[in-house]
Protein backbone atom coordinates (compact mmCIF):
# COMPACT_ATOMS: atom_id res chain seq x y z
CA UNK A 1 0.00 0.00 0.00
CA UNK A 2 3.40 2.37 0.39
CA UNK A 3 4.40 1.64 -2.38
CA UNK A 4 1.34 2.18 -4.34
CA UNK A 5 0.84 5.87 -2.34
CA UNK A 6 4.03 6.39 -3.20
CA UNK A 7 3.76 5.71 -7.06
CA UNK A 8 0.34 7.88 -7.47
CA UNK A 9 1.87 10.65 -5.27
CA UNK A 10 -0.61 10.49 -2.11
CA UNK A 11 0.14 11.38 1.39
CA UNK A 12 -0.77 8.50 4.10
CA UNK A 13 -3.18 10.32 5.72
CA UNK A 14 -4.80 12.24 3.24
CA UNK A 15 -5.40 8.30 2.01
CA UNK A 16 -6.66 7.18 5.57
CA UNK A 17 -8.70 10.46 6.10
CA UNK A 18 -12.08 9.92 7.23
CA UNK A 19 -14.54 13.13 7.22
CA UNK A 20 -16.26 14.51 10.46
CA UNK A 21 -19.42 16.02 8.63
CA UNK A 22 -18.15 19.40 9.90
CA UNK A 23 -17.71 17.98 13.38
CA UNK A 24 -14.29 19.21 14.95
CA UNK A 25 -12.03 18.13 17.71
CA UNK A 26 -12.70 14.41 19.79
CA UNK A 27 -15.83 13.55 20.83
CA UNK A 28 -16.97 14.31 24.62
CA UNK A 29 -16.86 11.81 26.50
CA UNK A 30 -20.30 10.48 27.82
CA UNK A 31 -19.41 9.16 31.18
CA UNK A 32 -17.58 11.21 34.02
CA UNK A 33 -15.79 9.74 37.00
CA UNK A 34 -17.18 9.81 40.53
CA UNK A 35 -15.00 9.13 43.64
CA UNK A 36 -18.43 6.52 45.26
CA UNK A 37 -20.32 5.97 42.01
CA UNK A 38 -17.25 5.16 39.34
CA UNK A 39 -18.34 5.97 36.15
CA UNK A 40 -21.64 7.96 35.86
CA UNK A 41 -23.92 9.02 32.55
CA UNK A 42 -24.10 12.83 32.07
CA UNK A 43 -27.87 12.36 33.00
CA UNK A 44 -26.33 11.59 36.65
CA UNK A 45 -23.68 14.61 36.63
CA UNK A 46 -27.02 16.96 35.29
CA UNK A 47 -29.31 15.99 38.03
CA UNK A 48 -26.43 16.04 40.76
CA UNK A 49 -26.39 19.63 39.13
CA UNK A 50 -29.77 20.35 39.61
CA UNK A 51 -29.39 19.13 43.24
CA UNK A 52 -26.50 21.42 44.12
CA UNK A 53 -28.65 24.30 42.62
CA UNK A 54 -31.40 23.52 44.59
CA UNK A 55 -29.79 24.42 47.73
CA UNK A 56 -31.84 27.39 49.14
CA UNK A 57 -28.80 30.11 48.61
CA UNK A 58 -26.64 28.51 45.92
CA UNK A 59 -26.58 30.61 41.83
CA UNK A 60 -23.79 29.75 40.74
CA UNK A 61 -22.16 29.67 37.10
CA UNK A 62 -20.15 26.61 35.88
CA UNK A 63 -16.80 27.83 37.18
CA UNK A 64 -18.07 27.41 41.02
CA UNK A 65 -20.37 24.22 39.70
CA UNK A 66 -17.11 22.60 38.78
CA UNK A 67 -15.40 23.00 42.63
CA UNK A 68 -18.73 21.91 44.10
CA UNK A 69 -18.51 18.98 41.79
CA UNK A 70 -14.90 18.22 42.51
CA UNK A 71 -15.84 18.65 46.25
CA UNK A 72 -18.45 16.10 45.95
CA UNK A 73 -16.42 13.51 44.59
CA UNK A 74 -16.20 14.09 40.54
CA UNK A 75 -13.46 14.13 38.57
CA UNK A 76 -14.41 16.91 36.24
CA UNK A 77 -13.20 20.51 33.96
CA UNK A 78 -15.14 23.18 33.73
CA UNK A 79 -15.35 22.66 30.24
CA UNK A 80 -17.37 19.78 30.42
CA UNK A 81 -19.44 20.99 33.40
CA UNK A 82 -20.22 24.49 30.82
CA UNK A 83 -21.45 22.28 27.82
CA UNK A 84 -23.77 19.94 30.38
CA UNK A 85 -25.38 23.11 32.07
CA UNK A 86 -25.41 24.91 28.64
CA UNK A 87 -27.06 21.68 27.60
CA UNK A 88 -29.87 22.10 30.14
CA UNK A 89 -29.87 25.93 29.75
CA UNK A 90 -28.78 26.74 33.55
CA UNK A 91 -25.54 29.41 32.67
CA UNK A 92 -28.42 32.34 32.67
CA UNK A 93 -29.28 33.42 36.31
CA UNK A 94 -32.82 33.74 34.98
CA UNK A 95 -33.17 30.37 34.38
CA UNK A 96 -31.71 28.75 37.05
CA UNK A 97 -33.77 30.44 39.92
CA UNK A 98 -36.85 32.40 39.60
CA UNK A 99 -36.38 35.67 41.62
CA UNK A 100 -39.33 37.90 43.00
CA UNK A 101 -39.24 40.52 41.77
CA UNK A 102 -13.38 65.49 63.65
CA UNK A 103 -10.38 63.72 64.71
CA UNK A 104 -11.27 61.40 62.17
CA UNK A 105 -8.85 58.87 60.19
CA UNK A 106 -9.55 58.31 56.68
CA UNK A 107 -9.00 55.26 55.15
CA UNK A 108 -4.97 55.35 53.23
CA UNK A 109 -5.55 52.30 51.24
CA UNK A 110 -8.59 51.94 48.88
CA UNK A 111 -7.33 48.36 48.25
CA UNK A 112 -6.89 46.80 51.59
CA UNK A 113 -4.08 43.94 51.76
CA UNK A 114 -3.64 41.57 54.56
CA UNK A 115 -1.46 38.79 55.99
CA UNK A 116 -4.19 37.18 57.97
CA UNK A 117 -7.78 36.87 59.77
CA UNK A 118 -8.26 39.50 62.35
CA UNK A 119 -5.98 42.33 60.61
CA UNK A 120 -8.52 44.24 59.35
CA UNK A 121 -12.64 43.80 59.25
CA UNK A 122 -15.33 46.22 57.81
CA UNK A 123 -18.82 46.95 58.86
CA UNK A 124 -21.51 48.07 57.48
CA UNK A 125 -25.60 48.76 58.17
CA UNK A 126 -28.09 47.89 55.38
CA UNK A 127 -31.45 48.50 55.67
CA UNK A 128 -34.45 45.69 54.90
CA UNK A 129 -37.96 45.97 54.19
CA UNK A 130 -40.29 44.75 56.51
CA UNK A 131 -43.64 44.32 54.78
CA UNK A 132 -45.65 43.48 57.74
CA UNK A 133 -44.58 46.59 59.57
CA UNK A 134 -44.28 48.75 56.51
CA UNK A 135 -40.93 49.84 57.13
CA UNK A 136 -37.09 49.32 57.24
CA UNK A 137 -35.03 47.10 59.63
CA UNK A 138 -31.40 47.37 59.92
CA UNK A 139 -28.84 44.22 59.34
CA UNK A 140 -25.42 45.30 60.96
CA UNK A 141 -23.14 43.16 59.55
CA UNK A 142 -19.40 42.69 60.12
CA UNK A 143 -16.62 40.86 57.87
CA UNK A 144 -12.73 39.92 57.95
CA UNK A 145 -11.55 41.03 55.12
CA UNK A 146 -8.77 38.50 54.76
CA UNK A 147 -11.03 35.32 55.25
CA UNK A 148 -14.24 37.05 53.91
CA UNK A 149 -15.82 35.36 56.98
CA UNK A 150 -18.89 37.12 58.67
CA UNK A 151 -17.38 37.17 62.27
CA UNK A 152 -20.98 38.64 63.35
CA UNK A 153 -24.21 40.73 62.51
CA UNK A 154 -26.99 42.44 64.52
CA UNK A 155 -30.35 42.57 63.05
CA UNK A 156 -33.23 45.17 64.44
CA UNK A 157 -35.80 47.45 64.11
CA UNK A 158 -33.26 50.12 65.37
CA UNK A 159 -29.47 50.42 64.98
CA UNK A 160 -28.03 52.54 68.06
CA UNK A 161 -24.53 53.32 68.76
CA UNK A 162 -25.06 50.50 71.69
CA UNK A 163 -25.84 48.01 69.46
CA UNK A 164 -22.57 48.46 67.34
CA UNK A 165 -20.33 48.27 70.58
CA UNK A 166 -22.58 45.24 72.25
CA UNK A 167 -21.84 43.55 68.56
CA UNK A 168 -17.87 44.09 68.72
CA UNK A 169 -17.29 43.21 72.01
CA UNK A 170 -19.30 39.63 71.31
CA UNK A 171 -16.72 39.29 68.31
CA UNK A 172 -13.61 40.37 70.29
CA UNK A 173 -14.38 37.70 73.31
CA UNK A 174 -14.61 34.89 70.81
CA UNK A 175 -11.76 35.54 68.32
CA UNK A 176 -8.40 36.40 68.92
CA UNK A 177 -7.29 39.97 68.61
CA UNK A 178 -4.43 40.70 66.67
CA UNK A 179 -1.95 43.37 66.93
CA UNK A 180 -2.15 46.28 64.67
CA UNK A 181 -5.97 45.60 64.18
CA UNK A 182 -7.61 48.10 61.86
CA UNK A 183 -11.40 47.99 61.39
CA UNK A 184 -13.55 50.10 58.53
CA UNK A 185 -16.66 51.99 58.17
CA UNK A 186 -18.39 54.71 56.12
CA UNK A 187 -19.86 57.79 58.55
CA UNK A 188 -22.59 56.58 59.30
CA UNK A 189 -24.18 58.30 62.58
CA UNK A 190 -23.59 55.16 64.40
CA UNK A 191 -19.99 54.89 64.11
CA UNK A 192 -18.97 57.92 64.23
CA UNK A 193 -20.56 58.32 67.70
CA UNK A 194 -18.07 59.30 70.34
CA UNK A 195 -18.77 56.16 72.28
CA UNK A 196 -18.25 53.64 69.71
CA UNK A 197 -14.65 55.34 68.60
CA UNK A 198 -14.08 55.44 72.57
CA UNK A 199 -14.76 51.82 73.15
CA UNK A 200 -12.26 51.50 69.77
CA UNK A 201 -9.74 53.11 70.60
CA UNK A 202 -9.71 52.20 74.17
CA UNK A 203 -9.21 48.39 72.50
CA UNK A 204 -6.21 49.21 70.89
CA UNK A 205 -8.19 49.22 67.51
CA UNK A 206 -7.61 51.55 64.65
CA UNK A 207 -10.82 52.84 63.45
CA UNK A 208 -11.07 54.00 59.54
CA UNK A 209 -13.29 56.07 57.46
CA UNK A 210 -14.30 56.18 54.09
CA UNK A 211 -14.53 59.11 52.45
CA UNK A 212 -17.44 60.46 50.71
CA UNK A 213 -19.23 58.79 47.88
CA UNK A 214 -16.33 55.86 47.73
CA UNK A 215 -18.22 52.63 48.74
CA UNK A 216 -14.79 50.36 47.15
CA UNK A 217 -13.25 52.04 50.05
CA UNK A 218 -15.32 49.18 52.06
CA UNK A 219 -15.39 46.64 49.07
CA UNK A 220 -15.89 43.68 50.85
CA UNK A 221 -18.42 44.36 53.49
CA UNK A 222 -20.69 46.68 50.50
CA UNK A 223 -20.02 42.97 47.87
CA UNK A 224 -21.34 41.02 51.10
CA UNK A 225 -24.39 42.73 51.42
CA UNK A 226 -25.01 42.92 48.02
CA UNK A 227 -24.63 39.24 47.57
CA UNK A 228 -27.08 39.07 50.30
CA UNK A 229 -29.78 40.84 48.74
CA UNK A 230 -29.71 38.81 45.20
CA UNK A 231 -29.28 35.34 46.94
CA UNK A 232 -31.66 36.25 50.01
CA UNK A 233 -33.86 39.41 50.17
CA UNK A 234 -34.80 39.26 46.08
CA UNK A 235 -35.53 35.68 46.46
CA UNK A 236 -37.56 34.89 49.34
CA UNK A 237 -40.82 35.85 50.16
CA UNK A 238 -41.38 37.33 53.62
CA UNK A 239 -43.64 39.64 55.90
CA UNK A 240 -42.38 38.95 59.23
CA UNK A 241 -39.06 40.05 61.55
CA UNK A 242 -39.07 36.69 62.38
CA UNK A 243 -39.27 34.96 58.94
CA UNK A 244 -36.21 36.69 57.67
CA UNK A 245 -34.47 36.64 61.31
CA UNK A 246 -34.08 32.92 60.36
CA UNK A 247 -33.52 33.01 56.66
CA UNK A 248 -30.52 34.99 57.98
CA UNK A 249 -29.34 33.42 60.58
CA UNK A 250 -29.12 30.34 58.01
CA UNK A 251 -27.62 32.07 55.35
CA UNK A 252 -25.08 33.47 57.20
CA UNK A 253 -23.95 29.88 58.21
CA UNK A 254 -24.21 29.08 54.55
CA UNK A 255 -22.31 31.71 53.36
CA UNK A 256 -19.29 30.79 56.15
CA UNK A 257 -19.10 27.07 56.09
CA UNK A 258 -20.48 26.06 52.38
CA UNK A 259 -20.82 28.80 50.09
CA UNK A 260 -17.10 28.59 47.83
CA UNK A 261 -15.48 31.92 47.19
CA UNK A 262 -13.98 32.53 43.85
CA UNK A 263 -11.48 34.93 45.22
CA UNK A 264 -10.15 32.66 48.22
CA UNK A 265 -9.17 29.70 45.76
CA UNK A 266 -12.93 28.39 45.73
CA UNK A 267 -12.76 27.71 49.57
CA UNK A 268 -15.13 28.52 52.03
CA UNK A 269 -14.71 31.90 54.47
CA UNK A 270 -13.97 29.38 57.19
CA UNK A 271 -11.72 26.72 55.47
CA UNK A 272 -10.01 30.19 54.67
CA UNK A 273 -9.73 31.12 58.56
CA UNK A 274 -8.50 27.49 59.32
CA UNK A 275 -5.80 27.93 56.96
CA UNK A 276 -4.09 31.10 58.11
CA UNK A 277 -5.50 31.11 61.95
CA UNK A 278 -2.07 30.90 63.45
CA UNK A 279 -0.56 33.77 61.60
CA UNK A 280 -2.65 35.54 63.71
CA UNK A 281 0.05 38.22 66.06
CA UNK A 282 -1.76 37.69 69.41
CA UNK A 283 -1.31 40.14 72.14
CA UNK A 284 -2.91 40.18 75.77
CA UNK A 285 -6.74 41.18 75.86
CA UNK A 286 -7.72 44.91 77.55
CA UNK A 287 -9.73 44.62 80.33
Amino acid sequence: MKRLLKWIGLAESSFYYRPTNGIKGSRPTEYTYHMRDGMVSEKQVLNDINKILSHEFIDCGYHLMTAYLRQDGYTINPKKVYRIMRSAGLLKPDQRIKRNSQGKKYVKYRIVKTAHPMDCLEMDIKMVWIPQKGKNAYLLSVIDVHTRKILGYRFAMQMKQVAVIELLSDIFDHYTMAQFMIIRSDNGSQFIANNVREYISLMGISQEFTHVATPEENAHIEAYHGTLKRDLFDRFEYRTMGEIEQIIKRYVSFYNNVRLHGLLGKITPNEKWRQDENKIPTRKKIA
